[in-house]
């Protein structure tokens, strides 16, 4: 897995200063997406073990609120397995900060439809808290949105939406 870049303090995506690690590669290719570049699964650079490290270290500080995965596309078969480690890691390691991912797959139909299907999707979601679903839609744009860009994208509950077995929306984004 590559990624296009690590944030370390970012407060654009997600509530608070989290950390920010954008994955590289993305099938989706929405119009008007404001990260083409990392459309390309060969772009930016190998997360390796030292690059898994460093996104440690700046989680530490008790000001960071938690981390996002965002893309490129972090729910890409590759980039769940390339990121599980990490996500393991950042649970044990610091299980009061939250973890937020951005997809453009729909949580319902492609998330819980298809998806959960595969082990490491199993895995994966459940250590999430809060998940941005649905493909950037140029024709829904909304600057007005908290943390999405469209009016189609969700602000979910993973725990809630695993449990109901549907997307349930985090109350404060509603």
């Amino acid at each position: 897995m590559n990624i296009a870049a690590v944030k370390p303090m970012d407060i654009a995506n997600g509530p608070g200063v989290r950390v920010s690690l954008f994955v590289s590669g993305c099938p989706h290719h929405c119009p008007g997406c404001f990260n083409e570049e990392a459309w390309d699964y060969d772009y930016g650079v190998p997360f390796t073990k030292e690059k898994e490290d460093e996104v440690m270290r700046y989680l530490r500080p008790d000001y960071i609120r938690g981390l996002t995965l965002l893309g490129g596309e972090p729910m890409d078969t590759g980039n769940q397995a390339g990121l599980l480690p990490l996500v393991r890691r950042v649970r044990a390691e610091f299980p009061d900060k939250t973890i937020w991912c951005f997809t453009g797959y729909d949580f319902d139909r492609d998330i819980l439809g298809r998806m959960m299907q595969q082990e490491v999707t199993r895995e994966l979601v459940p250590l999430f808290d809060v998940m941005v679903d649905g493909p950037f839609i140029q024709a829904k744009k909304n600057l007005g949105l908290r943390f999405r860009g469209s009016e189609n994208q969700r602000v979910l509950d993973v725990r809630r939406s695993l449990a109901e077995n549907r997307g349930v929306w985090l109350e404060e984004f509603r």
